[in-house]
């Protein structure tokens, strides 16, 4: 809950907030390599298809497999970075990202890049659940909103990057089947791409300093001391390592039967994680950013244009996440997710109204819809919408409140659960995506928008203020 005497405590004064930015920077670049891996395959997906002769069910099952590994990632990535420390566990998802560019850029089967699609997953779901977790510990209070936001900034930027340079890689090479260079199609060269920002982020863990949580807990408090007088200032550090000792003192090793609890079987605040995980993948936004190319191209648009508008999509995610930044911490997190939500119902109830309503043609056999002068731009402003109002609300804050939620003693293992979740339910709406939209487009963004509204509701009923609220105090 907001505390005013938190909000005008010392700490804003001793804060050294420009080594906090570097740190947490570092530690977000997790989440561009995140934001990358997961939405490189969107300029892809085509030339996959005639590539390897596979149809809408294999497809589906190749651009989620990455998304399976997330989940392997997600849910062991806690309890490893417990061990070992965060990180460690950041060097090896960066070595995991590396491996998945180089497999898939040289894939000779659908099977291969479906395997080599998982290693990467298996990186993004240790980034997902670690960069935030990371950033929380050395955040002071007043500003780790916007801090835990720069993972979101992170992955809106990686899937800017990476759509962006899908569409240059294709205008270069005349389109992305084509040859690019050395006798690689330009497809190909998407994944290899990825191995630049993957070195980066390897080379960024060994400069940003180990968790003073993990250190306390590990019996390492000079180092500790050494990290917060960096974050904090001398006058801040001998409280602060008491402060964490005391909480690590009186917790054990975190277990997922520490999980359990009244309400069927586990602890609310658990089941709000599992909630604000699944729902902010059940409204449908990731098939803006690993369809939209196909979704464009089979309403009518051109290949050119399809990237075009994917990239511009991808620009305004950008935005909005700067935007959520600013916000987090002035407005708070619950006003930001109801607005949000609300925004998103509406967006996406128009989107699947202009999709059930639009023209049936038929297209290789098969009857698609046809958007004409007045419902495609509808459905383009629908989607941009959509897109404004998930980058200023659930994007960004579902990871500050995984973050930052749980006590202390139950934070690994709920991490575990909630980003694990949070996967799986990425992979269901992935791989459904491309059935259900072959079946009709507008029951699918009306299913999205149903979800819309479950989470508004969720918010209301489930969610509560963290803003300003320490993370030594959050099991009160």
């Amino acid at each position: 809950m907001s505390n005013p005497a938190q909000a005008h405590s010392p700490e804003r004064h001793q804060t050294n907030t420009g080594a906090v930015i570097r740190i947490t920077t570092v530690a977000a670049f997790g989440g561009l390599l995140f934001g990358y891996d997961s939405a490189v395959i969107n300029g892809a997906v085509s030339s996959i298809q005639s590539t390897f002769d596979v149809g809408p069910g294999p497809l589906g099952f190749a651009v989620a497999a990455a998304l399976l590994g997330a989940a392997v990632g997600a849910f062991f990535g806690s309890r490893i970075a417990d061990r070992t420390g965060r990180i460690p566990i950041m060097k090896i998802a960066a070595l995991l990202f590396l491996l998945s560019a180089i497999g898939c850029g040289f894939t000779q089967s659908i099977e291969w890049l479906v395997f080599w699609r998982v290693v990467g997953g298996i990186g993004v779901g240790v980034a997902s659940v670690i960069a935030p977790a990371y950033i929380a510990e050395v955040s002071p209070a007043h500003l780790r909103g916007r801090l835990g936001s720069l993972q979101q900034m992170g992955i809106v930027l990686g899937i800017f990057l990476s759509l962006l340079i899908d569409a240059l890689l294709a205008h270069w090479a005349g389109g992305a089947a084509n040859e690019l260079w050395f006798g690689l199609a330009a497809w190909r060269w998407m994944f290899l791409v990825m191995a630049v920002p993957a070195v980066l982020y390897g080379i960024g863990a060994f400069l940003i300093p180990e968790s003073p949580r993990y250190l306390v807990s590990v019996g390492r408090p000079d180092e500790a001391r050494a990290v917060l007088s960096r974050i904090h200032g001398d006058d801040a550090v001998d409280a602060r390592v008491s402060k964490i000792r005391s909480t690590v003192d009186n917790e054990r090793k975190p277990r997922f039967s520490d999980l359990r609890g009244s309400m069927a079987g586990l602890k609310p605040v658990v089941w709000v994680g599992i909630g604000l995980a699944a729902l902010q993948q059940f409204v449908g936004i990731n098939v803006i950013f690993y369809y939209s190319n196909v979704l464009w191209e089979s309403v009518g648009f051109k290949e050119s244009d399809s990237f075009t508008i994917s990239v511009a999509t991808s620009v305004v995610n950008v935005a909005v996440t700067i935007v959520a930044i600013f916000l987090v911490d002035r407005i708070g997190r619950r006003p930001l997710l109801l607005a949000g939500s609300a925004g998103m119902a509406l967006s996406l109830g128009v989107m699947s109204v202009v999709f059930a309503t639009a023209t049936k043609v038929m297209v290789d056999g098969q009857l698609t819809p046809e958007l004409g002068p007045v419902a495609g731009p509808v459905a383009l402003i629908a989607a941009n919408l959509f897109v404004v109002f998930f980058g200023v609300s659930w994007g960004p804050l579902m990871w500050v409140l995984l973050g930052e939620m749980f006590p202390n003693r139950i934070r690994g293992a709920a991490l575990a659960v909630a980003g694990a979740v949070q996967w799986i339910a990425n992979w269901a709406v992935t791989v459904s995506f491309p059935s259900l939209s072959n079946f009709s487009l507008g029951l699918t963004y009306g299913i999205y928008a149903f979800f819309a509204l479950v989470s508004l509701v969720f918010t209301i009923k489930m969610v509560r203020e963290t803003n300003n609220v320490e993370l030594e105090d959050m099991h009160a």
